[in-house]
């Protein structure tokens, strides 16, 4: 028996040794089941000042801390009527070739949306540029990372590319609504 119990001891230390095996830590792992949301609201902007209109929103559920947010401009629709989405910020090029610049920031409680340029947006025919502007609202779950948009190889997703984002976090775009 005594020889008996130390063989049993070695064989159950040695159990706890190869269920340690960090190889694992080592494999590339595809998420398949991460979910995003998104919604599309069509804004009304408020003037701040000649320069500047601003538009913000609450969230009707505050966000967990770490999801991300990030929003797309419908800037026109393709040959067969897809809708064309450029990431945020973004700058629009006038005839007069002064810029229109669109930006937004977001926190766990809201986003905000704003439409600036050194252009006065308030004369006559310049609404065009912060009225029936149409947005994508897109939510990214917590823990999958920050939104990266300076490099595609530093980010499992190009981030500037709408339909790769869709794809990437399994968001159905026939359940997107508009937020009235």
């Amino acid at each position: 028996m005594k020889k008996f119990l130390p063989i049993l001891l070695l064989a159950f230390v040695s159990l706890f040794i190869f269920s340690c095996d960090k190889d694992d830590d080592n494999n590339n792992f595809e998420d398949h089941d991460t979910v995003g949301t998104a919604f599309d609201i069509t804004p009304t902007f408020t003037r701040t000042n000649d320069n500047l209109y601003q538009y913000s929103d609450a969230f009707t559920n505050p966000l967990v801390q770490s999801d991300v947010v990030l929003i797309y401009l419908q800037t026109g629709l393709t040959n067969n009527n897809s809708p064309i989405w450029r990431l945020l910020p973004y700058t629009f090029f006038t005839n007069n070739n002064v810029a229109v610049d669109y930006s937004f920031d977001f926190s766990k409680f809201d986003i905000g949306i704003n439409v600036n340029s050194t252009l006065n947006l308030s004369a006559s025919g310049n609404s065009t540029y912060y009225t029936n502007k149409r947005f994508r609202v897109v939510i990214l779950p917590a823990n999958t990372g920050s939104a990266k948009t300076s490099s595609k190889a530093a980010a499992p997703v190009d981030y500037n590319d709408y339909y790769s984002v869709i794809k990437y976090y399994n968001i159905d775009e026939s359940k997107i609504k508009t937020k009235n």
